[in-house]
């Protein structure tokens, strides 16, 4: 059963995302992009109090993803592509990701920062450093 609402062109779009910011990653670095997309929608709290749908997700501003302006995110999500979305809008979760509301990647030989956003580490995921909130902060994502 799906976590949110969502319509088949949420469900590329955020295939797209999920490729446009994790390819090099791999399908489990694309499913753990998906997992903060989907944490965004549903923890309303901190800068995203006013997210309701994927849609509102992918274009906030400020504080969306820059990838939207790369060529992999602008041409169609592949058959695996939008089966990995599926997972992660069915309630799939991956470790470090699985509260986690932000990512960023430092490079390859940095360490990840120990707060991002004021929020703690939760871990890594090769190139990818993730971020979760406190429990009182977003409780919903708990």
């Amino acid at each position: 059963m799906a976590l949110i609402s969502y319509t088949s062109k949420e469900l590329d779009l955020l295939a797209r995302l999920m490729r446009a910011e994790a390819l090099n990653e791999g399908n489990l670095g694309m499913l753990m992009v998906g997992n903060v997309a989907i944490n965004r929608v549903i923890c309303n709290c901190i800068d995203f109090k006013n997210i309701r749908s994927i849609t509102d997700m992918v274009y906030q501003s400020p504080g969306g993803f820059s990838s939207i302006n790369s060529s992999l995110f602008n041409s169609s999500p592949t058959t695996n592509e939008k089966r990995l979305a599926k997972r992660v809008i069915d309630g799939e979760t991956f470790y470090p990701s699985t509260d986690a509301l932000w990512f960023y990647a430092p490079g390859k030989d940095n360490p990840c920062r120990s707060t991002w956003y004021n929020q703690a580490n939760s871990g890594r995921y090769k190139s990818h450093c993730f971020y979760k909130p406190n429990p009182n902060t977003c409780p919903r994502l708990y």
